[in-house]
């Protein structure tokens, strides 16, 4: 796996349990976690073909502690960090 350095955005591995799936994702670190939210439901319609639409607005967690992220704070302020496991849910 290449892993390259970026100052603005760290590489997460992303857990996606309604599609039985996981990716890798580069995720800003100064956004609030909410709009992150957006991107990744946004970009996982893109590649499920439309089959992945949630209903509501999807919560993220920690994979290793269950904790539900803050979606008033941002990535940084969440403490997520290069190879956080998270879970959209």
């Amino acid at each position: 796996m290449l892993v390259m350095k970026m100052n603005n955005k760290v590489l997460v591995k992303l857990y996606v349990p309604l599609l039985e799936k996981q990716f890798d994702v580069w995720i800003p670190i100064s956004r609030n976690v909410s709009k992150v939210i957006v991107l990744l439901v946004k970009a996982l319609k893109e590649f499920s073909g439309n089959t992945y639409n949630p209903k509501y607005m999807p919560k993220l967690y920690d994979k290793v502690s269950a904790k539900e992220y803050n979606i008033n704070a941002s990535v940084k302020e969440n403490n997520i960090i290069n190879g956080t496991e998270i879970v959209l849910i």
